[in-house]
């Protein structure tokens, strides 16, 4: 076993060292075909070496070919663009022809506005063609300069070919020269723009204000209709016109014949409000116009005032907006409206600052109240359309406004309180002791005042001026305690000029009849209205009620009480109360009462005046009251002395009584007047006390000489 092994191995050891052989002769064969190949490839190298040393000249050769194609073609082909150009110019030129004549003889509006549409939108398209040529023309002409110099200079080409893009150049800048600037200032464009200018003025004097009339008629209107001045398509043209204007660098004129022809149109449609007294405006002026005048004047001025800002300004805005709004410079429009506005709103101003600034008559103070509130009302409207620092000088015109308006009627308040005390020196108290017209003036006066449409405006003048004294950081009082504290110092003037002409009297009724009449009359003016209230009933009661029936109740001790007393006993009347010489002293104190009572009658139909119905009522009883018992019980104690004469009876005294409080009145001249049968209060027996009286005298006449 051990041999076969042995001899295995022999054999596997033969067959490695045969294949070890075969591998030494292939590594030789290999060896030797590398030597072989690195021979063919310097060769190779050889032959490509001395290729590349021939071809190089034509590769030079091909790269400045190159070269002068790439520059050609960037100066050729602007070149070749700006020729292009030219010819769409010239296509939109005969397009603009074209549509200027369908334009002019279309009349069916709509059809007009769409022509006229399309024909702007041409006049954009031959701009913008134009103005390429014009920034393109120069850089164009020349980069092909350059290229003609570089082939002359460099011979890159043959003289023939050379000498014609020569000439070409040439011919592109003497048409560049002569044709660019006819074309944007002489040419069709400029007369297109012309055009253009045209339509806008006559599209804008097209546009009107409607119903402006009607509207100022129409007062039951509880808010002022704003209406588009022009349909959506006119709005369109007009933006896109402006904007073709602002492009083609008539930007200028754009907004000048839109302010112009804006202008116009709004003011034309407030003078069919016919504002003549817009005329009057200074206050030398105001100050000689009649009552009456000024009045409606200022009525009509807070109407038309309102109007325009409300409707007439608000549509101009809005039109300004749509048709500028879109061009490049953003707050354009608003310049332009408020130069519609400026003068217009001028005119308002200046009418109410004259009225302001005018004599402070007490009737003024109404008017100034109604226009101050007018401009609160619209303060909040007003600054927003003239808003941003555009209509800055018109918001600040109107807060100066308002400022002389609140002056102007907190002066006229004051300085009626100090006429009111100024006229107890200068003007005699009535003669009759009726109630003066001052007092009559300034209560109805103060009930006007504190009326729903005045309280407020006024309390919102005195709440302003204090906080323009004391600050704003001070805390004001409330309206309604301003309100009552200013005419409670009225209140109190026209007391103090009250006393003060009671005092002039020489007879001493008539300051009781005329301060009974008049706090009388200033208590039934006073309450059950705004005045009252706010002033406060119970303090009208004591303060005025109480001084006319303390004055009424004087009236009666001075004026009847003396009657009253010659018919009370005496002791000699006690003593004796049968003989003759008491009868004739009976018959002598009813001859110097009924003599009395004659002169009472007499002074009242002539030198007093009760003009309240109530309150002649109201005397009659308490003086029936007082004079009819004491006259019967007399008559009763002495009806045996009395017996057989003739004497008037107490029912007929008592219609006597009436007859004084029902007799004539005074008029404002002195001159006595007749009753009204609604001023008439009837008594049981409609008797005349003259009638009466002589009746009296003749009886006690025949009595005597019996």
């Amino acid at each position: 076993m051990a041999a076969n092994e042995e001899d295995s191995a022999l054999v596997k050891l033969e067959l490695a060292c045969s294949d070890l052989r075969t591998l030494l002769q292939s590594s030789a064969k290999l060896e030797k075909d590398l030597e072989e190949m690195e021979k063919k490839f310097d060769s190779i190298d050889e032959k490509l070496s001395t290729a590349a040393k021939r071809v190089a000249p034509l590769q030079s050769l091909a790269m400045a070919a190159k070269a002068l194609e790439t520059r050609i073609n960037r100066a050729v082909s602007p070149a070749l663009g700006l020729l292009h150009s030219f010819k769409l110019s010239e296509s939109f030129q005969k397009k603009l022809i074209e549509l200027s004549d369908k334009l002019s003889i279309e009349k069916n509006p709509r059809k007009r506005l769409k022509k006229l549409l399309k024909y702007v939108q041409c006049v954009d398209q031959l701009n913008e063609v134009i103005n390429l040529i014009s920034r393109d023309g120069e850089p164009v002409i020349q980069k092909l300069q350059e290229v003609v110099e570089f082939l002359s200079r460099t011979k890159a080409t043959d003289q023939y070919r050379t000498q014609r893009l020569k000439e070409t150049l040439i011919t592109l800048k003497a048409l560049y020269e002569s044709e660019v600037d006819a074309m944007r200032f002489d040419g069709l464009l400029d007369e297109a723009l012309l055009n253009l200018q045209d339509e806008f003025e006559i599209m804008l004097q097209q546009m009107k204000h409607q119903n402006i009339g009607e509207q100022q008629a129409d007062e039951e209107a509880d808010q002022t209709l704003v209406s588009d001045l022009g349909t959506e398509m006119e709005v369109q043209v007009l933006r896109r016109i402006a904007e073709t204007l602002s492009a083609s660098d008539c930007l200028d004129i754009c907004i000048d014949i839109f302010v112009k022809v804006r202008y116009r149109r709004a003011a034309k449609a407030l003078m069919r409000l016919n504002p003549d007294y817009l005329r009057t405006y200074t206050p030398e002026e105001i100050d000689e116009m009649q009552w009456e005048s000024l009045e409606t004047a200022i009525s009509l001025w807070i109407q038309h005032f309102e109007l325009a800002v409300k409707t007439v300004f608000v549509s101009e805005k809005k039109l300004c907006k749509q048709v500028l709004g879109g061009l490049p410079e953003v707050l354009i429009w608003l310049e332009c409206f408020v130069k519609i506005a400026d003068k217009i709103m001028a005119v308002f101003f200046r009418f109410g600052e004259g009225v302001a600034r005018s004599n402070r008559e007490p009737q003024k103070l109404f008017k100034l109240l109604e226009m101050f509130d007018s401009l609160e009302k619209l303060k909040l409207e007003f600054t927003e359309i003239f808003e941003g620092e555009s209509g800055a000088d018109i918001c600040i015109r109107f807060r100066e406004l308002e400022k002389l308006l609140v002056h102007a009627s907190s002066k006229v308040f004051w300085e009626f309180g100090l006429q009111i005390e100024g006229t107890s020196d200068f003007f005699a108290p009535q003669q009759d002791g009726s109630v003066p017209k001052l007092v009559r003036y300034a209560v109805n006066y103060l009930k006007y005042l504190t009326t729903e449409t005045y309280s407020a405006p006024m309390a919102k003048v005195f709440r302003t001026e204090q906080m323009w004294k004391a600050g704003i950081l001070s805390k004001p009082e409330t309206d309604e305690n301003l309100l009552k504290d200013a005419i409670s110092n009225i209140m109190e003037a026209l007391q103090r000029n009250i006393e003060s002409k009671s005092s002039s009297y020489k007879d001493k009724i008539l300051p009781h009849i005329f301060v009974m009449n008049t706090y009388w009359y200033i208590y039934m003016r006073s309450r059950n209205t705004e005045l009252g209230k706010l002033i406060g009933e119970q303090y009208m009661k004591q303060k005025y009620k109480s001084a006319a029936e303390e004055s009424a109740y004087m009236y009666q001790w001075r004026a009847w009480r003396p009657l009253v007393r010659l018919l009370e006993k005496e002791e000699s009347e006690e003593q004796d109360n049968g003989t003759k010489a008491t009868a004739a002293f009976v018959r002598g104190k009813l001859e110097a009462f009924f003599n009395r009572f004659d002169e009472i009658s007499q002074r009242h139909a002539r030198g007093y005046s009760i003009p309240d119905a109530d309150l002649r009522e109201q005397l009659r009883e308490a003086t029936v009251k007082l004079v009819v018992p004491v006259y019967s019980e007399f008559l009763n104690a002495h009806s045996k002395l009395l017996s057989g004469e003739s004497y008037v009876s107490p029912e007929s005294l008592k219609g006597l009584v009436g007859q004084v409080f029902n007799g004539t009145d005074r008029t404002s001249n002195g001159k006595p007047k007749r009753r009204d049968s609604k001023d008439t209060v009837p008594g049981r027996n409609s008797v005349s006390v003259e009638g009466e009286l002589k009746n009296f005298r003749r009886s006690r006449s025949k009595s005597i000489d019996a």
